[in-house]
């Protein structure tokens, strides 16, 4: 499955990565509000599961500056465009990129570490198609009193009905399938793992912003 979806996702950027940014800021809401609500002090371990183009880590790494910051995506196509913005801590840039899968992996290997004092999730879940597990490993790998925040699509509730079919529909052409139960599932992942929960709605429900507390 893994390496199916990793190809899928290739597939799906080979050609869209060079527009990717220019496009996505007209629909991706809610991540720079995510970002602004870090509060991550120099020094902080921000992980970004799904980093794609490397885009929100570039805007982590100015309004966070002195955060050692790393990222994991399964597309190489997305992870080239990333190394180009990011590249290796050795090269003066702000971030350690690898190949692997949100589910399932290893951040010791990976990393060098075990543990995040925030771990991000943007618009990677309804992408994912065990995105529960994503959830899950994401909440995992956080440092004591570390973060887990997550931002995707909402149910589109305060958008009018047509409106909210035809936004669905032509999100499925790119295989993104919003989550009618993150806030379920994320709940129970959070009393699971003995984790505190926030959740906030953005503008006509069109988002949702989670956060996981460890204590």
């Amino acid at each position: 499955m893994t390496g199916s979806h990793g190809q899928l996702m290739d597939q799906v950027y080979r050609r869209q990565k060079h527009i990717y940014d220019l496009t996505r800021k007209y629909y991706l809401f809610g991540r720079d509000r995510l970002i602004a609500g870090l509060n991550v002090r120099p020094g902080a371990r921000v992980l970004e599961l799904g980093c794609g183009t490397g885009r929100n880590l570039a805007c982590i790494a100015r309004a966070w500056p002195g955060t050692a910051l790393f990222g994991l995506d399964i597309s190489h196509e997305m992870l080239v465009l990333a190394a180009r913005k990011l590249g290796h801590p050795k090269s003066g840039r702000p971030a350690v990129l690898a190949a692997g899968d949100a589910t399932a992996f290893d951040p010791q290997r990976l990393f060098g570490t075990d543990g995040f004092d925030r771990v991000v999730l943007s618009y990677t879940l309804s992408m994912i198609p065990a995105w529960q597990r994503a959830i899950a490993q994401g909440a995992s790998v956080l440092a004591p009193g570390g973060q887990l925040h997550i931002v995707d699509f909402g149910d589109f509730s305060g958008l009018p009905d047509p409106v909210a079919a035809l936004l669905r529909l032509w999100l499925g052409w790119f295989h993104v399938s919003p989550r009618e139960d993150l806030i379920g599932v994320t709940a129970q992942i959070a009393s699971q793992r003995g984790l505190t929960m926030r959740c906030d709605r953005g503008p006509l429900h069109y988002y949702r912003i989670i956060t996981l507390t460890r204590a």
